[in-house]
């Protein structure tokens, strides 16, 4: 049985990503998008890859981006992947992969069964799905909002083998999770915090370990 691949996002601080780093965290993300209490500018996040660089896969996050961000963003971090969090089509998708040369992973919120419908025209050309909790109509945020979504849901889906599993995700919950869904990857942002854009080193190994466990 492969390993779980875990990924902690939204990190924003030397000493948070040192933790994730340290506690085994297969992918580190950095969210570029000032709505969010993630958001690091392009220079902070130019220093927090460069501490990563080597230790495990760096995720930009952005949301709707133009091409002259996915471009000032790439420059500056040089991630390995691309997570679009926003309303990016299949076509969108695929032209920011091909422009930038990275992998991508294409985040889909999910609250109905027919919320899945688009995991496959998506599935076709991201290099990796993430399922998220969709946000409410009133959030101000896509992701990061604290909310899981019905694992029931993808019983009987088809889905991408080493799809991504996020929303709401914590110390406590993830291995049940994981046990319930089958999923082999799990992200983890607001469930490793201790107020919105603040991660907690002790809630990050403490998530790892119980993925892990």
């Amino acid at each position: 049985m492969s390993a779980i691949a875990i990924k902690i996002c939204g990190l924003s601080t030397p000493a948070t990503l040192e933790a994730a780093l340290e506690a085994g965290a297969d992918l580190v993300g950095f969210v570029h998008f000032p709505k969010s209490p993630r958001h690091v500018s392009l220079e902070v996040g130019r220093t927090l890859s460069a501490q990563a660089r080597g230790r495990a896969e760096r995720v930009l996050l952005l949301v709707d981006p133009d091409d002259a961000l996915v471009a000032a963003a790439v420059a500056a971090l040089d991630p390995e992947w691309i997570q679009l969090h926003g309303r990016e089509t299949p076509k969108r998708v695929a032209a920011i992969r091909t422009a930038t040369g990275r992998r991508v992973m294409k985040a889909i919120g999910i609250a109905t069964a027919a919320d899945l419908a688009s995991v496959a025209a998506h599935a076709g050309v991201a290099d990796r799905i993430l399922l998220d909790a969709k946000a409410p109509p009133e959030a101000a945020l896509p992701g990061g909002n604290g909310h899981s979504f019905d694992w029931d849901l993808l019983d009987g889906a088809r889905l991408p083998a080493d799809y991504m599993l996020s929303g709401g995700l914590t110390p406590d919950t993830v291995a049940a999770a994981l046990a319930r869904t089958g999923a082999r990857a799990v992200d983890v942002s607001s469930g490793v915090e201790l107020r919105p854009g603040e991660k907690s080193p002790e809630r990050i190994a403490a998530f790892i370990a119980a993925a892990r466990g």
